[in-house]
C-alpha cells in the first residue's frame, strides 16, 4: 500500500523495533503536544487555547511534565487564568454546597460512594487534563489507522508478525478495537498472530530479567550480558508501557 501521511507514524514506529510501536506514538505524541501547549509557537497566548486550557486543565502527571519541560512564563500564563476560572468554581460550590445526611449504620460502612457536591467537583478536576484529551482523540485514530493498515496492507502484516508485539497496555487496547473493527474472520487471523507474537516477547523479556539477576551472581561476573542491560525498563515498559528510562523532555531553545 501507498504510505500516506496518516500512516508514516505508524510505520515510523514499527521501524524503531520498539517493545511497544504504541508507546513509541504515544511518547512523540505527547512530545509534540508539550511543544505545542508551552513551546516557542507561544499557542498558551492565544485566547483560543487558553480557553481550552482553563476549562480542561492538566492533570498531577502533565503539571510535573509542564514544569520540567522548563517554560516558566508559559506555566505562569496558564496557571493565571486557570485559577482565575477555578476560584469562581469554587465560590460557586461552596454556595450550593449541602453534605448528604449519613445515618449512623452509613458511617460505620464508610461508603465510598460520593455523597457531597463538593467531593465530586474535585474528583472532576483531577480527572480533566487538556493533554490527556488531546491524545487520547488522536490516538483513537491511530487505532482507527492500523486496523485499515492491517486489512489493507500485506506488507504492514509481516511488519506486525516480526514485530516484538506491544505493552499490556496498548495491547488490551488492540483487543478490543480488533472487536470492533474487524469482521469474524480476520479477528481470528489478527489473535492468532499476536497471541503467539506476545508470548514469545513476553517469554522474551522474561528470560532477560532473569539473566540480570543471575549476572549479578559472581560466578557469572565474566559472562556475557546477553540482552539483559536494559532488561528492567524493557520489562517495566512491556508491562505497564511507557519509557522509564527516558530522559526528561524539555523546551528546545
Amino acid at each position: 500500500m501507498k504510505e500516506q501521511l496518516y500512516t508514516i507514524p505508524l510505520n515510523d514506529a514499527f521501524a524503531a523495533n520498539d517493545e511497544c510501536p504504541f508507546c513509541f506514538i504515544e511518547q512523540k505524541l505527547e512530545q509534540d503536544l508539550l511543544d505545542f501547549t508551552l513551546g516557542s509557537g507561544s499557542s498558551y497566548m492565544e485566547s483560543d487555547i487558553r480557553d481550552l486550557t482553563d476549562k480542561e486543565g492538566f492533570c498531577r502527571y502533565h503539571f510535573l511534565k509542564m514544569y520540567q519541560y522548563g517554560n516558566t512564563l508559559g506555566n505562569a500564563w496558564i496557571l493565571k487564568t486557570h485559577f482565575q476560572k477555578i476560584n469562581k468554581e469554587f465560590s460557586s460550590e461552596v454556595k450550593k454546597f449541602k453534605p448528604a445526611k449519613l445515618s449512623f449504620v452509613d458511617r460505620l460502612k464508610r461508603s465510598k460512594e460520593i455523597n457531597n457536591t463538593m467531593t465530586a467537583w474535585t474528583y472532576e478536576k483531577q480527572r480533566s487534563c487538556y493533554i490527556c484529551r488531546q491524545y487520547e482523540d488522536t490516538y483513537a485514530r491511530y487505532l482507527d489507522t492500523f486496523f485499515y493498515m492491517y486489512k489493507k496492507d500485506a506488507d504492514f502484516v509481516k511488519k506486525l508478525e516480526n514485530s516484538k508485539g506491544f505493552c499490556l497496555v496498548h495491547f488490551g487496547d488492540l483487543c478490543q478495537s480488533a472487536v470492533e473493527q474487524l469482521n469474524q474472520k480476520q479477528c481470528d487471523a489478527f489473535f492468532a498472530t499476536v497471541f503467539p507474537l506476545m508470548e514469545a516477547n513476553l517469554k522474551r523479556i522474561e528470560e532477560d530479567v532473569s539473566w540480570m539477576v543471575e549476572k549479578f551472581d559472581y560466578r557469572n561476573a565474566d559472562a556475557d550480558w546477553k540482552n539483559s542491560k536494559d532488561a528492567t525498563q524493557r520489562g517495566m515498559q512491556k508491562l505497564k508501557g511507557g519509557y522509564p528510562a527516558a530522559p526528561v523532555y524539555q523546551q528546545k531553545k
